[in-house]
C-alpha cells in the first residue's frame, strides 16, 4: 500500500513537472506577439476588400472614403513588427500603395479611380502573397480593363465596369 502510494505521488509529480516546463515554455507574451504581427496587415487588406466593394457599386463617394481608410491603415502599419518576408515586400510597394491612396481619396471620377485600382491591386497583390493569408484569396483578371483584382470570394464581381460588365473576368490564381 505504502509503495502504491508512493508511485501514485511520484507519477502526480512528474505530471505537474511537465505541465509547468511546457506552460513556461509558451509564453504568453509570445502569443500576443504572434498575433499583434499577423495582424498588421489585416486592416490594409479589410480597406482593399472594402474599397473594392465601392467600387463594384459604382459609388465614388464611398470609394474615395475607402482610400482614406486604406491610407489611415497604410500609414499604421508598423514596418519592424512585420514577419521578414512582408517587410521585404511593405518596403517595395508601401509608397506605391500610399500615392494611389492618395489618389483614389482625393477625386470623386470613377474613371480615374479604377485606373488607380489596377496600380493599387497589383501592389497589394505582391504584399499579400507575401503575408500568407489565412483565407483564400482570389486572384481575377478583366481582359477589357486589362487589370487583375483581389477577392474573397470566388464568384467575379468586377470593380473596373460595376454593374454594366459585373461578371466579366476570371479566376486566374488562389492563394490559400
Amino acid at each position: 500500500m505504502k509503495n502504491s502510494i508512493i508511485t501514485i505521488l511520484t507519477v502526480i509529480t512528474i505530471v505537474f513537472s511537465v505541465n509547468t516546463i511546457t506552460a513556461n515554455k509558451i509564453k504568453p507574451e509570445t502569443i500576443i506577439k504572434d498575433i499583434q504581427e499577423s495582424s498588421q496587415l489585416k486592416p490594409v487588406f479589410d480597406n482593399y476588400f472594402a474599397m473594392k466593394e465601392a467600387l463594384i457599386k459604382s459609388d465614388a463617394k464611398t470609394t474615395s472614403v475607402k482610400a482614406a481608410s486604406l491610407l489611415t491603415s497604410i500609414s499604421a502599419v508598423k514596418t519592424d513588427k512585420l514577419k521578414s518576408a512582408e517587410r521585404t515586400v511593405w518596403m517595395k510597394v508601401m509608397k506605391k500603395m500610399t500615392v494611389d491612396a492618395k489618389v483614389i481619396s482625393s477625386n470623386q471620377d470613377l474613371k480615374k479611380q479604377r485606373e488607380t485600382f489596377k496600380s493599387l491591386s497589383k501592389n497589394t497583390y505582391e504584399l499579400i502573397k507575401a503575408s500568407n493569408p489565412t483565407e483564400t484569396i482570389y486572384i481575377q483578371y478583366c481582359p477589357m480593363a486589362d487589370a487583375n483584382w483581389l477577392s474573397k470570394e470566388k464568384a467575379v464581381k468586377n470593380p473596373y465596369y460595376g454593374s454594366s460588365m459585373l461578371t466579366c473576368g476570371n479566376v486566374i490564381e488562389t492563394i490559400k
